[in-house]
């Protein structure tokens, strides 16, 4: 717990919300909060259907608790990732024994994509929740007696009510599709009566439903866009207006030893694990195995149902989000079984680990060395190579741009990183020499605790570069009530813009991606212009604030001629205006 307030409590307050999609979704909780309309999300004043709408649900009414602040905003995703910690050690507990629970609970809060993940309002951590508190609650079901286990069945239909709230028919492809490969490989499927289907399923519509007909009622044509282009052409790649990648297959399976980083470097442990229990159990019938043996092949299916799954669709990095947490629980279980008895595999896995850090860290300080006669850099984003081929529509794309300049700026973060990674794998393998196994995971799990506080604080200082709440409070400053407010491009280059100023913003070229559709309603509002509307407007009498990537400024200037004057800037973005 005390990590876990080091590592999330820590970041509520800090940086500012990031422009795209974190203030994109946090104005849709804003503008419900203001509005009282708990049924359609609307960005910018148009209608926003692509999203389920529990997260906002939850956002807005942390603005009611609490007003509005980015510590609200990002309250409900942190209890979320609270629950999924006690959830994880709760659960492993009752499987593997008490020092697996704390295991669990410890790999869940220094994982890496579990803390990457949650830095932006997406709803991942929440469903990741109720898909498996739904799993958890079906499993118990299976193992209790019949009084117990009817409430862990509609624990299990409710859970997975709130699941496709959050995130729409997803859940019911992970639930389901698991649910069904478990029971037919364990042969349960012959206890169906025992399901409470009729009764679980009501339950599940009345929990699920009123939301999407609502929804269906009051905005024409969200039926066909909510389920039929949201969901089945995106995983086609369909989707209309397609503003999404897939990641390359490689990329796509090697990446999760990096989301579920440094616990990913027991994956032969876990594999090893896996085998040796189904050797042991093979003979046994497997409706008569352990509540341990149900829990490994359960999370084994679980994960391989998302991961395939998602293999198949478009995919951003975080969508196999859901398949964390079983991975978390099978290592725990191994680690566990590999700290009763010295392991080559576990010793092998601490050797790369030291190695990985010490490249780490010999990278970190080869960059603070390289920055060490330059001027500290306050927004880092001046110092970044923006590559001038490819495109920034995957969430890490910026990694990429870092440069010996940008430690000009980092030389905190930097620091403490390095010696996280230096000392900590190196703490970890004496420990583990020493015999003191559960010490050394203790180990790893502290280096991890600091690296997670020293990207935290690396996160503030690029703030001026991904947020725009500077430039939104240097407008404020210098505008009145009658001035007009616009966005050259997409609404998300300047989402959180919007969202600090708290006013109607006009979208130059803007109708497109998320705010297509929305725009088609005969009462959205007139937020959309073209260039010509922009001219004709710039030119008039009234006081314009125009927002833009700073790539746009010298065709700006080319449009709008020498009428325009650049009144705040960041290394990123710029605000212009007509006077």
């Amino acid at each position: 717990m005390a990590i876990f307030a080091l590592v999330y409590l820590g970041s509520l307050f800090s940086p500012a919300l990031l422009d795209d999609a974190d203030a994109t979704h946090s104005e849709a909780a804003r503008e419900m909060y203001r509005t009282g309309d708990w049924v359609t999300l609307h960005v910018d004043g148009i209608r926003y259907l692509e999203k389920a709408p529990l997260l906002y649900w939850l956002i807005a009414s942390s603005y009611h608790l609490f007003g509005i602040s980015e510590a609200s905003t990002r309250l409900p995703l942190t209890l979320a990732m609270l629950l999924t910690v006690f959830l994880a050690g709760d659960w492993a507990r009752r499987a593997f024994g008490d020092r697996a629970g704390v295991l669990a609970a410890l790999v869940i809060t220094t994982s890496l994509g579990f803390y990457l993940f949650t830095r932006i309002t997406i709803p991942e951590a929440l469903l990741s929740f109720f898909v498996a508190l739904s799993f958890f609650c079906f499993i118990q079901a299976l193992n209790s007696p019949a009084p117990r286990a009817r409430w862990l069945w509609y624990g299990t239909y409710g859970s997975l009510a709130l699941a496709v709230l959050t995130k729409g028919l997803l859940s019911l492809v992970v639930v389901g599709g698991t649910i069904f490969f478990f029971l037919l490989l364990t042969g349960q499927w012959r206890r169906w009566r025992e399901f409470r289907i009729f009764s679980g399923t009501l339950l599940f519509l009345a929990i699920a439903a009123p939301w999407h007909l609502l929804a269906g009622f009051r905005n024409h044509g969200f039926f066909w866009f909510y389920f039929v282009n949201e969901h089945f052409l995106r995983f086609l790649g369909k989707r209309y207006p397609k503003d999404y990648n897939k990641l390359p297959a490689v990329a796509y399976w090697s990446l999760h030893l990096v989301w579920l980083f440094p616990w990913s470097l027991f994956a032969p442990l876990v594999i090893k694990n896996l085998i040796t229990r189904w050797r042991e159990r093979r003979s046994v019938a497997a409706q008569n195995w352990s509540f341990a043996d149900q829990t490994r092949l359960l999370c084994f299916v679980w994960a391989t149902v998302v991961l395939v799954f998602f293999a198949f669709s478009t995919n951003q990095e975080y969508y196999t989000f859901p398949a964390y947490f079983p991975l978390i629980i099978l290592v725990a279980d191994a680690l566990v079984s590999a700290c009763e008895r010295q392991s080559r595999w576990q010793s092998a896995a601490y050797v790369v680990l030291v190695f990985l850090g010490v490249a780490a860290s010999v990278a970190l300080f080869a960059g603070l060395w390289s920055s060490r006669n330059l001027p500290y850099q306050p927004d880092v984003g001046a110092a970044l190579a923006e590559r001038a081929i490819g495109n920034y529509t995957l969430s890490m794309s910026h990694f990429f741009d870092l440069t010996g300049a940008s430690f000009a700026g980092l030389r905190l973060p930097a620091t403490l990183a390095a010696i996280a990674f230096l000392l900590g794998p190196l703490a970890a393998l004496y420990l583990h020499l020493r015999s003191k196994s559960i010490a050394a995971v203790w180990s790893i799990a502290s280096f991890s605790a600091l690296f997670f506080f020293s990207a935290h604080l690396a996160l503030v200082r690029f703030e001026p570069f991904l947020s725009s709440r500077a430039l939104a409070q240097k407008t404020l400053s210098l505008a009145s009530p009658e001035d007009t407010f616009m966005i050259y491009g997409d609404q998300s280059y300047g989402s959180s813009w919007i969202f600090y100023l708290g006013k109607q913003v006009l979208l130059v070229n803007g109708r497109t991606t998320s705010m297509e559709f929305g725009s088609r309603f005969p009462d959205a509002p007139k937020i959309f212009l073209t260039d010509s509307d922009l001219v004709d407007r710039w030119h008039q009498g009234s006081r314009i604030f125009l927002f833009a990537p700073l790539r746009n400024e010298n065709g700006l200037r080319s449009l709008l001629g020498d009428q325009i004057v650049r009144v705040a800037q960041t290394s990123a973005n710029a605000v212009y205006s007509n006077r």
